[in-house]
């Protein structure tokens, strides 16, 4: 019996997606790398097979803060309100604190809370600019591993190494994407080459013999589970864990394309999209391939504003620079439904705003 059953594939993504380039050049000479997503037919687990580890480097120049957006604020909110619950008067590590954002927020809540990241640019003492590792020397009651996990090969080895480097002991809050939510809603840009695993709820109660909770946050696209650290264990394959993976789910790449091409040759004017992250790279790339052309990539983030996307080289402007560029009632294509609102908001709802989400059960 085959061990591993394919899923879905793509070839020559970027493999750093959120990587900020400076040249044009340089970001469309990226380095790129083959998604295979399978499932793990021995533990139920899904992820890249054909992931290489060497060719992901993060530093300084790999930029993901979503912390700018006043939705994604309220987001870590409730996170923090979760980590009260759960940690409150403990000592913790955030392991990929990223710019430290969320570490500071619970620094100000009173968390006794130290972090790590090597593509951390700050100067708050309390993150090391490491990854977590036995060398470090450090120990806490808690570990919080926000959008962490789906980042590394072998996720159970990692938790294990975890744990003993922890001491074999604490609890530890886990935040990832959902991979039900992705293929419900044929979110085809939401697979990135950094992404090695893709997680469903169910797998954590596979991964963890204590849950003390569990559940769907960012509306619904994201996971969290907050477990006991101690208790990791190898999942194993039973007959529910069986994955069924939507035979439409690139449908809306010929759609999108076709849409964009009428148009361009119709009207000649500007197509935009809104997020020049993980998201916004994926859909103008694969728009590329189609042959349909993205003239703009607005983002929020001044970080990446006047940088280059990875793969396709196209410019991050500012709201206010696109704007001035844009005709009044020209299509926007939304990156993430739960910013349409605030996009309304910072456009004066002056566009034809499209999701570019599609719900199908």
């Amino acid at each position: 019996m085959k061990r591993y059953r394919e899923l879905y594939r793509a070839e020559q993504l970027p493999v750093c997606q959120n990587r900020i380039f400076h040249f044009k050049k340089d970001a469309i000479n990226c380095t790129k790398g083959n998604v295979v997503i399978v499932q793990d037919l021995k533990t139920g687990l899904i992820f890249n097979q054909a992931f290489s580890p060497e060719l992901i480097q993060y530093a300084v120049d790999y930029q993901n803060e979503q912390a700018l957006s006043i939705v994604f604020q309220k987001h870590l909110k409730k996170v923090a309100e979760i980590l009260q619950h759960h940690f409150w008067n403990q000592s913790l590590i955030e392991v990929g604190c990223g710019k430290g954002y969320f570490l500071e927020q619970l620094q100000g809540l009173g968390f006794d809370i130290k972090g790590l990241d090597p593509a951390y640019e700050g100067s708050n003492p309390s993150v090391i600019k490491e990854y977590f590792a036995p060398k470090i020397r450090l120990r806490a009651d808690g570990i919080i591993l926000r959008h962490v996990l789906e980042h590394v090969q072998n996720p159970i080895g990692f938790l294990l190494n975890l744990r003993d480097t922890n001491g074999g002991i604490g609890k530890v809050y886990i935040e990832v994407p959902c991979f039900d939510w992705i293929c419900t809603r044929r979110a085809w840009f939401d697979i990135f080459y950094e992404h090695v695993n893709y997680f469903r709820l169910r797998d954590f109660n596979r991964m963890f013999a204590r849950v003390y909770e569990s559940g769907h946050t960012f509306g619904g696209q994201y996971l969290y589970a907050v477990a006991d650290l101690a208790t990791i264990k190898i999942p194993t394959y039973e007959a529910q864990d069986c994955f069924e993976f939507p035979n439409d789910f690139l449908a809306t790449v010929t759609q999108y394309a076709t849409r964009l091409k009428t148009q361009d040759i119709e009207q000649k004017t500007a197509f935009s999209i809104w997020g020049g992250a993980s998201k916004g790279v994926i859909f103008a790339f694969f728009m590329q391939r189609a042959g349909a052309k993205i003239d703009m990539v607005i983002d929020i983030n001044p970080a990446k504003q006047n940088k280059y996307l990875a793969a396709t080289g196209l410019k991050v402007q500012s709201p206010a620079e696109a704007m001035q560029r844009l005709t009044p009632g020209a299509d926007l294509f939304v990156m993430n439904s739960n910013y349409l609102n605030e996009i309304q908001d910072l456009t004066a709802n002056q566009f034809n705003l499209l999701l570019v989400e599609h719900e199908r059960i």
